[in-house]
Formats: structure tokens, C-alpha cells, sequence
């Protein structure tokens, strides 16, 4: 029998929400204490607090309430925030999650006061540096005591920086969370949104990359106007704001905006849609597990798996005929059988890590 540990989880951003569920249902279930601290990184509502009820996520204990500023002073501001937290708290553990600049303070914050810290997510890289989140992981898995990667090629990654001694295989909490959704799931969200099966395609939108430019903007929505099927924009609030602020016109012929969707209603829109457009990284990943082909607006993808595998299409500017010709090679297929993100057991393997590095 395991002595109890106590593990505090910092999240604040909607992926990492999504992450935290599994996990939580785990330590509960080991007998140990979790206390969430939740920074505020994402506040509105259909972004953050949704998140926690429809995943039955408990309650945070601290909420820093951070909100939105730049780099600089969100995460110098979580990071002052977080110190007296952990000092407080003394836990065994602080556990990070994925990319976020949440995720960097919250290691800055603990090991300087020489706590220790597991990054969950460890090892994915884009190997884009102008990307923040590519910053945010690299630093993180440098600092971190224990990298607990989901994949091989994470794996890989890490033991070609030297970090090969602190890294474990754990598999992708996604899988355990976005599986168990499905099958559970009674969602209306086709009903209400009054669209069928495979007769969509299901687009997110939020990157500075493709946000912060208003031509750069422009040219997505015209790729989006030009689908061969209706488009469901599921619209982050930097994207409203960004429509705002450049003064496009929404009265779109094609694309529909619609508020982000809670995650039992997304599970039911990504896998009946004809296929996703996104610069998600965590669409990318619940897109195959739904076996939905994916439109990837980026340069580059960390979840190389997808692309290799063939039903992730990256490119930074496809035309739409580009994307329905993917979409029929797609559908011609077998849908790969092979599982790269693990079989959903992963934050079981989360907390079996932990519990042993304490004895270490």
C-alpha cells in the first residue's frame, strides 16, 4: 500500500482542463490528496468553469485569477502568484501540464523553492521556436524532476537533449478522457446546431499566427467561405476580439460562428464532422481518436504521429480544393489501427510514476 501523496495540479487553460479530469478520477481513486490551483489563464466561462462541470473535474481550491496580458506579465504574475501557494501547500508533487505559460511559472515557481515537478505532455516538440508554447515546453522539461511523455517519438525527443533518465512512456490522458466522453456522450449538439453527420466540417481558429494579422485572418476565413460543406467556427475569444478590433464583417455565406463547445458537445461535433480545420494541437490529437481527418493550419504539428499516419494534412495555406482532396483520400482508407497515444490508461500510469519516484 502506497503512502498518500500530495499532488498539486496547475492548470489554466482550457487543454489543460480537458488533461486535468483524468487525472484527478486517478489520485482520488489511489487515496491521495489533489489540490487544483487553477491561474486564471482562461476565465470565460465556456473556456474554463463548463469545463469542470461537464468533466466532473473537482472544484479548484485557488483560483489566481490572472486573466489576459502579455507573456511577460501573465506569467510573471502566476509565478509570483504560485510561490506562496506551494510554500503554503507543501505537496510532494507539483504536476504540469502541456504548454502553456501557466505551465512554465508554475515550474519556475517550484523548483526554485526546491519542490519537485512532473511535467505531463513532456518531450513534444515542433521544433518552431517562434512559437511561445514551443518555449513554454522546452524550459519546462529542462527544469522538471520527472518528464511523463506520451509518445515514442516524445521519448525521442527528450533522450536527444540529455533528458533521457528523468523520462517515462506514460501514454495521452486525451485518449482515457476523449474515449470515455464517447461513449458516455448523449449530446444534442447536432440537433441544436441543425447540421447531419459527415455534412460539416467542424474549424477552430486562435493562434497569434493566424490571428494577430488582419490579411492573415482574412485569408483563412476565405479558405473557410469556400468549403465544399458548411463550416461550424467554434470562435475563441481572441478570435472574437480579433474580428472586432480588424472590423470584418461576420455575416458570412458559409461559415457559421458559434460559441465554444462544451467537451461532451465537441466529442459529438469532431466525430460526426466531415473533418476539422484547426491550429489546435489538441484537435489535431482528438480528431484521430475520433477518426475525423484534419486541415492543420500551421507550418509544422507536434503531433507528428497524425501526419505520418496519414489523416492529418499540415499545411499553413491550402486551397479547398487541397483540402477536399485530402478529405476523399481520407475516406478511401483504412482508418490506422494502431493506437501511438497508448490505451487509455495513462493517468493510472501518471500516478503509478509518481508513487514510485517518491520512493526513488
Amino acid at each position: 500500500m502506497w503512502a498518500q501523496m500530495k499532488v498539486i495540479s496547475v492548470v489554466g487553460a482550457r487543454p489543460q482542463f480537458v488533461k486535468l479530469a483524468p487525472i484527478d478520477r486517478a489520485l482520488k481513486a489511489g487515496g491521495h490528496e489533489h489540490v487544483i490551483v487553477h491561474t486564471g489563464q482562461h476565465y470565460d466561462p465556456d473556456m474554463s468553469e463548463n469545463f469542470f462541470s461537464d468533466l466532473g473535474i473537482s472544484a479548484p481550491k485557488i483560483n489566481l485569477g490572472v486573466g489576459s496580458d502579455s507573456h511577460a506579465k501573465q506569467t510573471a504574475s502566476i509565478l509570483t502568484g504560485l510561490e506562496e501557494v506551494f510554500m503554503t501547500q507543501n505537496a510532494d508533487w507539483v504536476l504540469v501540464y502541456g504548454d502553456t505559460n501557466s505551465t512554465l511559472a508554475a515550474t519556475l515557481a517550484a523548483v526554485k523553492i526546491h519542490q519537485r515537478v512532473a511535467h505531463l505532455e513532456a518531450g513534444l516538440r515542433s521544433f518552431n521556436r517562434r512559437m511561445p508554447e514551443e518555449h513554454n515546453r522546452v524550459l519546462t522539461d529542462h527544469a522538471s524532476d520527472l518528464l511523463l511523455a506520451p509518445t515514442n517519438e516524445a521519448m525521442t525527443n527528450l533522450a536527444n537533449e540529455g533528458l533521457e533518465s528523468l523520462a517515462l512512456l506514460v501514454g495521452d490522458v486525451m485518449v482515457d478522457v476523449c474515449l470515455d466522453t464517447q461513449k458516455i456522450s448523449q449530446s444534442l449538439i447536432l440537433e441544436s446546431l441543425d447540421v447531419k453527420k459527415g455534412e460539416y466540417f467542424l474549424a477552430t481558429i486562435h493562434r497569434a499566427e493566424n490571428t494577430e494579422s488582419r490579411e492573415r485572418l482574412l485569408e483563412i476565413l476565405g479558405l473557410l467561405e469556400n468549403m465544399d460543406a458548411k463550416v461550424l467556427l467554434a470562435a475563441h475569444p481572441r478570435l472574437r476580439a480579433k474580428l472586432a478590433e480588424f472590423k470584418i464583417d461576420t455575416n458570412f455565406n458559409n461559415v457559421q460562428l458559434i460559441s465554444p463547445l462544451g467537451y461532451p458537445d465537441l466529442v459529438c461535433a469532431l466525430a460526426n464532422a466531415k473533418a476539422a480545420i484547426t491550429d489546435s494541437g489538441g484537435l489535431q490529437k482528438e480528431a484521430f481518436l475520433l477518426h475525423t481527418p484534419c486541415v492543420t493550419l500551421r507550418t509544422e504539428t507536434e503531433w507528428v504521429e497524425t501526419v505520418s499516419l496519414g489523416v492529418n494534412m499540415v499545411d499553413n495555406n491550402p486551397s479547398s480544393k487541397d483540402v477536399a482532396e485530402f478529405v476523399a483520400r481520407t475516406s478511401e482508407i483504412t482508418w490506422p489501427t494502431q493506437m501511438p497515444y497508448g490505451d487509455g490508461q495513462a493517468a493510472l500510469n501518471v500516478v503509478r510514476c509518481l508513487e514510485d519516484a517518491l520512493l526513488n
